[in-house]
């Protein structure tokens, strides 16, 4: 495939992404004001700050920025992923994948205390596996808001977990016996 049949996926999906943040902002209550500008770009902010200008998106809030098809994490990942050596500041794009799966007890953290990747992005309706590597102790994932928890950790190889994701927003996790050490995750849910 040609390198502008690649960027113009990567635009399209960014843009479609902007699109449902977009709707989903306007859903939640909180404000609702649209702009658009021709010529190349476009603009739309709706209460949760999103915007999109020429295959860039940006949204804060709790979201993901695109420019020209790469991906940076919010701020609010960034922070809480920032003592997590394997984390190098970019989201792995899994959009358009039904289901993704993510190996616990990766290496990381000074042993195989990780979660590989630490930082994805997935579409609405997407299932997150995560597949225990058998590395590293007892592992579990429990996310921080309380929205998915695998229980005691395990330590068994070929172990799996899931959760799928049904509504926008950003999902943090981490495993408890390690969270200390940096063993923590995000998904970031278009």
């Amino acid at each position: 495939m040609s390198d502008d049949s690649n960027t113009r996926r990567r635009f399209l999906q960014a843009t479609g992404a902007a699109a449902t943040l977009a709707i989903a902002g306007c859903s939640g209550g909180g404000g609702g004001d649209t702009t658009t500008e021709s010529g190349g770009g476009e603009t739309t902010e709706s209460g949760g700050g999103e915007t999109t200008e020429g295959g860039s998106m940006t949204t804060e809030g709790g979201s993901m920025t695109t420019e020209s098809g790469s991906m940076e994490v919010p701020q609010e990942v960034s922070d809480y992923l920032s003592d997590t050596s394997n984390f190098d500041g970019s989201i792995e794009d899994m959009t358009g994948s039904g289901s993704v799966t993510v190996d616990v007890g990766a290496e990381g953290n000074n042993g195989n205390y990780a979660y590989s990747a630490p930082a994805i992005a997935v579409d609405s309706g997407t299932t997150v596996t995560w597949s225990w590597t058998g590395q590293g102790q007892t592992h579990n994932v429990v996310a921080e808001g309380g929205d998915f928890d695998s229980g005691d950790p395990v330590a068994e190889e070929g172990t799996e977990f899931q959760h799928t994701f049904e509504e926008a927003g950003v999902y943090r996790y981490y495993c408890t016996p390690h969270k200390a050490l940096g063993m923590k995750g995000a998904v970031i849910v278009a």
